[in-house]
């Protein structure tokens, strides 16, 4: 029992020792969870405040009382734990703690900032709002010190409940279950060398069963971000949106996904540099990605080749290779479509590494 104790203490220990920035919030609410990440390099005391109150339970039970239709939310009142607080009490709680820091942390969506009261400088607390959209006339007026990383779809789902009246009270607020800190969460593959990037994915479509093999050293950086797709399960539940028989098929858009576009790996999904090749061709089985106009556009959509294609050599980046179901292809060449577009849902099911 004894080392069982030490061990969480040491757990605890490990936890509170952290540098802010490797921390999120993890905000637990009636209507979802979403998590924030801390700018302690913009604002270091508000950063430490906020971590203390968390660590203390101080949000748990509280709310988020106003918003603003894709806008603003705004909750971290205390006095909102009472859920017989009189309305013209909401929002006068937890301030008056803290000198302001204003930083060039731009109010852009998603960004976390403080309340303080209205004329009063450094008058704030423990409320907090979050950006659902661009609010630049806040700019250098609040002092912000995070952003939202995962579930800004919660966020705008909170913005829109029923409001009234000039400060635009919640009918009824939207209650904050818990507030906790966990680690940041790591990208996949973020700085892996090349040989740890030579993986074999096994692509389970509507049709069948592929076995791509990945390619760093065709492409570094797009096999690396295509394994980072798979590892946290992006890709999963997306279709295969375009079927150019004899030439191509795609799939890879998060709207297609029937759970909603938006997914936790989100935040890593960023435009790629192109990794063009004049010594690789576009055969059929392999797999290169889809980008736009701009070279350097490429970010989740890819395609498989049909047909030999060696009008997109040197154009389109080239990551890998179907080394097993190529039958598979030719069963997408069998379907029926509507221009370029599939009459019926084709769909990843699901993507895993092999040996994971």
């Amino acid at each position: 029992m004894k080392s069982v104790g030490v061990c969480v203490l040491l757990g605890a220990w490990l936890g509170l020792a952290q540098s802010p920035s490797e921390l999120e919030a993890v905000v637990e609410t009636e209507l979802g969870t979403f998590r924030f990440e801390f700018a302690p390099d913009k604002a270091p005391k508000h950063v430490e405040h906020f971590l203390k109150l968390a660590r203390e339970g101080y949000y748990d039970g509280s709310a988020f009382f106003r918003v603003v239709a894709h806008g603003i939310i705004q909750g971290g009142d205390p006095l909102l734990k009472n859920p017989q607080t009189p309305k013209h009490l909401w929002g006068t709680g937890g301030l008056n703690l803290l000198k302001s820091e204003f930083s060039d942390l731009k109010h852009e969506r998603g960004v976390v900032s403080t309340v303080r009261i209205p004329n009063k400088p450094d008058s704030d607390g423990s409320q907090f709002f979050i950006c659902v959209s661009p609010q630049p006339a806040l700019d250098g007026q609040f002092s912000a010190f995070g952003r939202v990383t995962e579930g800004m779809e919660v966020v705008e789902k909170i913005s829109l409940i029923p409001a009234s009246g000039e400060n635009q009270f919640a009918e009824k607020p939207v209650r904050i279950t818990k507030i906790w800190i966990d680690r940041k969460k790591v990208e996949p593959f973020l700085g892996a060398p090349a040989e740890q990037l030579r993986r074999v994915v096994s692509l389970k479509t509507t049709l069948g069963t592929l076995r791509i093999q990945i390619r760093p050293d065709w492409a570094l950086e797009h096999a690396r971000n295509f394994l980072k797709l798979v590892q946290t399960g992006w890709l999963d539940g997306t279709a295969f949106h375009r079927l150019a028989k004899g030439f191509v098929v795609q799939g890879g858009m998060g709207h297609t996904r029937k759970s909603g576009a938006q997914h936790a790996a989100d935040r890593w999904v960023r435009p790629l540099k192109a990794e063009f090749r004049d010594d690789l061709q576009h055969k059929r089985g392999i797999v290169s990605m889809a980008r736009t106009d701009d070279p350097d556009s490429a970010t989740t959509s890819f395609f498989l080749v049909l047909a030999d294609a060696p009008h997109l050599d040197g154009k389109y980046t080239i990551f890998g290779q179907v080394i097993e179901g190529l039958e598979v292809l030719d069963a997408f060449e069998n379907e029926e479509v509507e221009g370029e577009t599939p009459k019926r849902r084709l769909e990843i099911l699901q993507a895993v590494i092999e040996g994971d």
